[in-house]
């Protein structure tokens, strides 16, 4: 796919044996395994939403997390830190608009899932008609938003659906706060 964007300076530490030097949109791309077989595959960018998303207001801000690993440490996180580093959730007010830019810097695909949410992928639909995901294949090198609103109060767990990669530390917790006035 086409160079979307460039790293920044920061490497996100010994947590991250790799940066994806170049970002990639890659949601039109056969998934791994899938490049050479004679059928149609179904990628990304064919999907579109039947009904239309409920929310249709843009964004109010970004948050941009790296999926990192070295896998000769084997060691998996998110920019850079295990989830048992990871200091703080990840807050969201009560009804929030929110731009949820991935980018993986390691050499492997991560299913990645958000608990409590059903987030819109941005893959060239209407903004109407995009694809609600549960969980989204972030490829290597591979940059990608997804668009969601924070309309379930709570603590959320969001990981890599590969067991081990979240039992090593590739989670997260978004807090959602509670509505106004309660």
């Amino acid at each position: 796919g086409p160079v979307v964007a460039r790293h920044g300076p920061d490497n996100h530490g010994p947590a991250s044996a790799s940066v994806a030097e170049v970002q990639r949109n890659r949601l039109g791309e056969r998934g791994t395994g899938l490049e050479n077989v004679d059928h149609r595959v179904l990628v990304y960018t064919d999907l579109h939403s039947l009904e239309p998303n409920l929310d249709p207001r843009p964004p109010q801000r970004e948050i941009e997390l790296h999926l990192t690993g070295n896998m000769e440490a084997f060691m998996w996180g998110i920019d850079g830190k295990k989830f048992s580093e990871a200091r703080e959730p990840v807050f969201l007010d009560y009804g929030e608009r929110v731009r949820l830019i991935m980018v993986n810097d390691t050499m492997m695909e991560h299913p990645m899932h958000l608990h409590g949410v059903l987030m819109e992928l941005v893959n060239g639909a209407t903004p109407k008609r995009r694809p609600r995901k549960h969980t989204i294949i972030v490829k290597p090198a591979e940059r990608l938003s997804l668009d969601f609103t924070a309309d379930e109060p709570g603590n959320w767990a969001f990981h890599c659906h590969l067991q081990y990669h979240m039992d090593m530390g590739m989670m997260r917790v978004f807090n959602i706060g509670l509505p106004a006035g309660e």
